[in-house]
């Protein structure tokens, strides 16, 4: 089984800033909330802030924010028309039926790119979907743990992500490789 992590990843960029921006150019009330965005990146960067803190703060907009979209599933449709071109070519190349997609990145964003690349397995952040509140987040430890609630002890042949916040799933795995931009590097 190959797994990979999505942003940065096989998504070229960060899904969040994608989706961030998408919503800006329908609602320019959302450039009020650059600081505050920037605030919490730099504390969160810098150690001042757990991603639970962050996610504190940060989950009452996304809830209400979320609650406050008309035809979401429309929308997120709409989303990966124009960005479902940012999936890295290394990884079209080497898709599998089997690939399993692992991502802090909300499962009512990711469905729809799924289903388009045929990836029928993937774990992310669930979310309510009628309520827009997250459910469990699956982000560093979480992902091991999510992943083994559906696949108990199977072992991982190859794992993808740009990023050592992905440590903890490195243990599971036969063989671990860093993705910067189209290029992987092995480590494991």
């Amino acid at each position: 089984m190959n797994v990979y992590d999505f942003d940065n990843t096989i998504y070229r960029g960060e899904s969040g800033v994608s989706i961030y921006f998408f919503f800006l150019k329908k609602d320019l009330m959302l450039l009020k909330k650059i600081p505050w965005g920037i605030e919490l990146i730099i504390k969160y960067k810098t150690g001042r802030m757990t991603m639970e803190q962050v996610l504190d703060k940060y989950s009452g907009f996304l809830v209400s924010y979320g609650q406050s979209i008309a035809n979401f599933d429309a929308k997120m449709e709409e989303f990966w028309d124009i960005h479902g071109k940012r999936i890295k070519p290394f990884y079209l190349k080497q898709r599998k039926d089997d690939d399993l997609i692992i991502s802090a990145c909300p499962d009512i964003i990711l469905e729809v790119i799924c289903k388009r690349l045929n990836i029928r397995n993937y774990i992310t952040t669930k979310t309510e979907k009628d309520t827009m509140r997250l459910i469990s987040f699956c982000y560093r430890e979480n992902k091991v743990k999510a992943f083994k609630e559906i696949y108990a002890d199977t072992v991982i042949d190859n794992f993808y992500t740009d990023s050592y916040n992905d440590s903890a799933m490195f243990d599971l795995a036969r063989n671990v490789y860093i993705v910067k931009g189209n290029r992987m590097k092995k480590i494991k």
